[in-house]
């Protein structure tokens, strides 16, 4: 068992790595384009950064529409001048990309707009693209990203192909992926030559995903960082209280890392938009340091650092970090229908298992989560 002095170690580390890990500056990318015109900012400062050799100059807080059902917030996110938004073809069941059209409107011709796709093939992601810009009212996306590539395998030869024909054709300016496994994706996508890369990284992310974005920011790969808060639940009432203080400061840590270009996070109201922008142009402090020092003790026993640990260990093939990361949309994100919908998506003879049958759990976190209670917490959600 880990020792809590070396446990404290260990988060200071964490902590610190934007810092002491990559604290090199960005490689000079491409020429950037012109910066589209945006309206006057309501309060706050925009800072920008060009997302990799794209040449996009993309404000540092984005907007991650996945859980958004107010159209309102994402129009008055582009009103105070944030320049990315983020969307995907299976959001709320096919319809985020509708709202998002209609909340942008005639703006998005000033902005840059990310959608992703699912489908397993080449003609399959061909058509949901069709439909993204339909949908998204759009005769293309800046960025199309294959969507949750956790696994080299899973960006086949097929798929870039087809992103590559959608590029030529002029449907899309620049592809890439999204994946919560970083560090294994690395050489895969190198070897492909995507060019825009979305990942999980928050504060409470695994160590090995510094030298991870640091190769491939130093190989012109645009970075946009996603599930930067780190939200975790496990409570049955609800998600631990956060600190009004929390949000700014997790923005801030993943700025303070030069080679992410861009955040995503998710919001739901003007509160949580008006508080992500403060972060924009506010440098990271050691208040904000302690801040998140403590939230992650509170949340390790819930939190799964998606660092893959787990892969194999469970002896009835359960997809461990996958079912905790499915409890965290539910009570992190306060996102039932998400959570329920991932796992859903499960094979029938993996939704049917039942932790509680076990007499004890196999599979051991090496970063604290408390496996089988999250584990039970997700049957009994879900299933």
């Amino acid at each position: 068992m880990t020792s809590d002095s070396s446990r404290r170690n260990f988060l200071a580390a964490g902590l610190a790595l934007p810092v002491a890990g990559l604290a090199m500056p960005t490689p000079s990318p491409a020429p950037p384009a012109p910066a589209p015109q945006q309206a006057s900012p309501a309060q706050g400062k925009l800072a920008y950064r060009v997302l990799g050799k794209t040449g996009m100059r993309v404000t540092t807080v984005g907007y991650g529409c996945m859980i958004t059902t107010d159209p309102t917030v994402i129009t008055r996110a582009a009103d105070m001048g944030i320049n990315y938004f983020d969307t995907c073809r299976s959001y709320q069941g096919g319809q985020n990309e509708r709202m998002v059209a209609a909340a942008l409107g005639a703006k998005r011709k000033d902005l840059f707009l990310s959608s992703k796709c699912d489908a397993g093939t080449g003609t399959g992601i061909l058509a949901e693209l069709d439909t993204s810009l339909k949908e998204l009212n759009t005769d293309h996306l800046d960025v199309w990203l294959l969507h949750m590539k956790d696994t080299p395998d899973k960006i086949t030869d097929e798929l870039v192909e087809a992103q590559h024909k959608a590029k030529q054709q002029g449907k899309v300016r620049f592809i890439g992926m999204s994946t919560h496994q970083l560090p294994v994706m690395v050489d895969r996508i190198l070897e492909t030559k995507l060019e825009v890369v979305q990942a999980q990284y928050s504060f409470a992310s695994a160590a090995a995903w510094g030298p991870a974005l640091q190769r491939l920011n130093e190989a012109g790969v645009g970075l946009v960082a996603m599930k930067v808060m780190a939200r975790a639940g496990g409570r049955r009432g609800g998600a631990p209280t956060r600190p009004p203080t929390f949000a700014p400061a997790a923005l801030k840590w993943a700025i303070n890392n030069p080679a992410i270009a861009t955040t995503v996070p998710s919001m739901t109201d003007i509160d949580q938009l008006e508080q992500n922008f403060s972060a924009m142009g506010q440098t990271f402090s050691d208040a904000d340091q302690k801040i998140l020092s403590a939230r992650l003790q509170e949340v390790t026993p819930y939190f799964c650092r998606m660092c893959g640990e787990c892969n194999g260990q469970c002896p009835k093939g359960l997809p461990v970090g996958d079912m905790v990361r499915f409890v965290m949309y539910a009570d992190g994100y306060g996102q039932f229908p998400l959570g329920r919908e991932h796992f859903q998506r499960m094979s029938a003879e993996h939704r049917a298992v039942r932790c509680g049958d076990c007499p004890t759990c196999t599979v051991q976190c090496p970063h604290g989560v408390s496996v089988a209670q999250q584990m039970l917490r997700a049957q009994e959600l879900f299933a």
